[in-house]
């Protein structure tokens, strides 16, 4: 990984992490057109680290008030009902799933599940997944509504997210709809929720990688990082306002061509399950990527 290959990830990282289309999937298939083969899980954790750190900046207040009540409550200087002492409990609740489940199927995580096969189905089942729930939920209980039963469906919809294709935040989000909740609402906590899995995720396989000197690298990701950051403290604006106003409709959509388009790839051979692109960016793969171009926007 160059450079060129760095900037290129961090730019799809940025754009992609925030919005229901799957970061992991988009890092997956970009880093094979650049003819790099698999980026690894590892990048893609670390690489997380910035855009997570673009949500504590966005919600900086709201997470400061949510700690600091929930310790308030610990004490007993605030009612434990105290909804952003709910919340902080809601958030370590909803963790737990992404927790054990990752931890549990770490080796399949980093391995079988990263085939594209299962890339280009989970893009498009849970995609439209995302549509019923959009569709059909009722969209009208507010976050101050949410409960640990809740809070704990949330957590398990985002450990589907282990899954590259499925999307942290689509998946949250498709429950929280389901769960008749506004789409603000359900993306406030989607991104909330993230925050400590996306950390010790992030940080873990930094660990990893740094007792195990070349398996990543670290200053190629270092860069891909900071540019995921900066990308993702715009996307995080620009998604907040646009689903307060607007459906998930255009994400099912790009979703399930982006399937399709992966399952193309596979079958003519320009991409193979689970190796390097067939074609490096040369004269070929270059009209490949650039009728891939969503992939990367």
């Amino acid at each position: 990984m160059g450079i060129f290959e760095a900037i290129i990830l961090g730019l799809v990282q940025g754009l992609t992490e925030f919005l229901p289309v799957s970061s992991s999937a988009h890092l997956r298939v970009t880093s094979e057109l650049l003819g790099i083969g698999d980026a690894g899980a590892a990048f893609t954790a670390i690489t997380q680290l910035g855009t997570e750190l673009a949500v504590i900046v966005f919600f900086w207040k709201d997470i400061v008030r949510i700690i600091g009540n929930w310790f308030r409550s610990l004490t007993g200087k605030i009612a434990r009902n105290d909804p952003d002492a709910l919340m902080g409990w809601w958030i370590i609740v909803g963790t737990i799933p992404i927790v054990v489940l990752g931890l549990a199927f770490e080796d399949q995580i980093e391995t079988t599940l990263r085939s594209l096969w299962f890339v280009a189905f989970t893009l498009i089942f849970f995609g439209l997944l995302l549509g019923v729930a959009d569709w059909a939920g009722k969209k009208t209980r507010p976050l101050e509504k949410l409960t640990w039963k809740h809070g704990l469906i949330y957590g398990f919809a985002q450990a589907l997210a282990l899954i590259p294709g499925v999307s942290r935040s689509g998946g949250t989000i498709t429950a929280g709809l389901f769960m008749g909740y506004k789409r603000e609402a359900a993306a406030r906590y989607s991104f909330l929720l993230a925050i400590p899995a996306v950390f010790g995720s992030g940080f873990y396989q930094l660990y990893k990688a740094i007792k195990a000197p070349g398996s990543t690298p670290m200053g190629m990701t270092a860069l891909a990082t900071v540019i995921a950051f900066v990308v993702a403290l715009f996307v995080i604006g620009f998604f907040m306002n646009y689903i307060s106003k607007r459906s998930f409709t255009p994400f099912v959509i790009y979703r399930v061509v982006i399937g399709l388009v992966i399952i193309a790839l596979l079958m003519t051979g320009v991409l193979t399950p689970n190796g390097g692109a067939n074609v490096a960016l040369g004269g070929g793969a270059t009209e490949v990527l650039g009728a891939l171009a969503p992939v990367a926007a």
